[in-house]
């Protein structure tokens, strides 16, 4: 019995795989070649000692309210050679700044009033690009991560303190060894002068004696 389907149906299917490995030889080139770009963050020469999800406000002093500053990450930083530590937040979806200062020996932190998940400080923020006065409130999503922030807060502020008493005591210490050994260096410049000063006034003695004379007897 003839087949009812029509032959050309046959001829493509035997076609088909054949024209698909088929190899042209041609090549396409790309629209537009892209380079990679090493994205610099500011933050390579510096260690994350803590790195939480939070929230972040500011207080408006002109609309006496809490403003939201931004939803992101809180760290605290490290720098690998100068020690110093500074609190940055980025919002999450733009990477906007929205906190940026050192934490200094006399910073201090406290938990909000009516709210164990938030806590709030004072600090000299650099986020807008210029120094500025800010009271600053974070909340966490949890009671635990709001009380790790507080307790590493308080711990990089009293480090920072221990450290410019250090600073102070080493620049103490050098100027003490510098007055000492100024005056080492003018003893013995003393030292050396004194028998100059000796030798001139025997010589003078001596002169002295044979101008005189002795007195005619009566």
């Amino acid at each position: 019995m003839a087949s009812t389907e029509p032959e050309h149906e046959h001829r493509e299917e035997a076609e088909a795989p054949a024209g698909e490995d088929e190899d042209t030889g041609a090549q396409v080139a790309p629209i537009v070649k892209l380079e990679e770009v090493a994205v610099s963050t500011g933050e390579e020469d510096e260690e994350a000692i803590l790195d939480l999800k939070s929230k972040l406000y500011r207080f408006d002093k002109d609309g006496n309210q809490w403003k939201e500053r931004g939803a992101g990450t809180v760290k605290l930083l490290k720098h690998k050679q100068s020690g110093k530590v500074r609190l940055v937040m980025r919002q999450s979806k733009t990477l906007k700044i929205c906190a940026n200062h050192l934490v200094l020996p006399t910073m201090s932190v406290q938990e909000h009033a009516g709210n164990d998940k938030s806590c709030v400080w004072h600090a000299t923020d650099f986020a807008d690009g210029e120094l500025k006065d800010e009271l600053f409130c974070i909340r966490f999503a949890s009671v635990e991560n709001c009380k790790t922030f507080m307790e590493r807060f308080q711990e990089v502020a009293e480090s920072q303190k221990s450290g410019e008493e250090n600073k102070d005591a080493t620049a103490a210490a050098d100027a003490l060894e510098k007055l000492s050994v100024e005056e080492k260096k003018t003893e013995e410049k003393a030292a050396e002068e004194a028998p100059t000063a000796t030798k001139e006034e025997e010589t003078k003695t001596d002169t002295d004696k044979k101008v005189e004379k002795p007195a005619p007897s009566p």
